[in-house]
């Protein structure tokens, strides 16, 4: 049984929405818990762990509970094999934001888990996002994904930390023809991940990175109930997106 738990906000909403589903299909017996704070960083992580504050939204295999958790109560109830967190995507591409407080949550987290700690490299904003803090990056895309990628590969050398890079995979498949020429779009909001092929994506990277599967031989289709308007995956699309995660899967080690 792989357990995982993400200390997060939307942004690992995201990123777990169809992970229990894709390592299922793949044969991997999983438990995927998503503890859930709206835009939350790393400086409230730290301190809720430090306070014990009962302030994450319990999520599990995708599914949201009325639920209401401390890491620490969370970390007594099960042993984890992975532990995976993340800035806040407005804080993302600013290195100050990071530290003291990743330092801090790493150590908090290692006297309670064996689990193998990652970093998740969080996402830039689409072009003309409304984000209140795009405005951080002058409204620029390209301004805060190169910023975001530079501050999550230092947090990560720093304390040698395994990085899933959704970032980098959400720029490749912004560029692909249907993205980049169709009108098909990978944020829902400006930011948030589509429902379907966004959430699909960032998922998939997880999964490899978790669990060690080949994205490319994925044969999970994310399935049309969990998808609201029941919109249709495109295998051919679906396919490129599971190219593009084995291309930076073997990247996911600590740089």
């Amino acid at each position: 049984m792989l357990r995982i738990l993400a200390i997060g906000n939307s942004f690992s909403e995201d990123a777990t929405f169809f992970l229990h589903q894709i390592l299922e299909k793949a044969g991997i017996e999983n438990e995927v818990i998503n503890l859930y704070i709206g835009g939350c960083p790393l400086e409230r992580h730290w301190r809720n762990m430090e306070t014990g504050e009962r302030a994450y939204q319990f999520q599990k295999n995708g599914f949201k509970t009325d639920r209401y958790v401390s890491v620490g109560e969370v970390l007594k109830e099960t042993r984890f094999d992975a532990i995976v967190t993340q800035q806040a995507s407005g804080d993302s591409g600013w290195e100050n934001t990071y530290e003291p407080f990743l330092g801090l949550m790493l150590a908090w987290l290692r006297q309670r888990s064996e689990a193998k700690i990652y970093l998740n490299q969080t996402w830039a904003y689409e072009q003309g996002s409304p984000h209140e803090h795009f405005m951080r990056y002058g409204r620029n895309h390209q301004q805060m994904f190169e910023a975001l990628k530079q501050a999550y590969a230092h947090a990560a050398q720093r304390h040698a930390l395994p990085l899933i890079r959704c970032g980098e995979a959400i720029q490749k498949v912004r560029a692909l023809p249907a993205f980049a020429q169709d009108g098909l779009c990978i944020t829902r909001d400006g930011f948030h991940m589509s429902f379907l092929y966004g959430r699909y994506t960032v998922a998939l990277m997880w999964a490899a990175a978790l669990s060690g599967m080949d994205p490319v031989s994925d044969d999970y289709v994310p399935e049309i109930d969990f998808v609201p308007g029941g919109e249709r995956a495109d295998e051919k699309l679906l396919n490129q997106i599971r190219r593009i995660a084995g291309e930076l899967s073997g990247q996911g080690k600590a740089v």
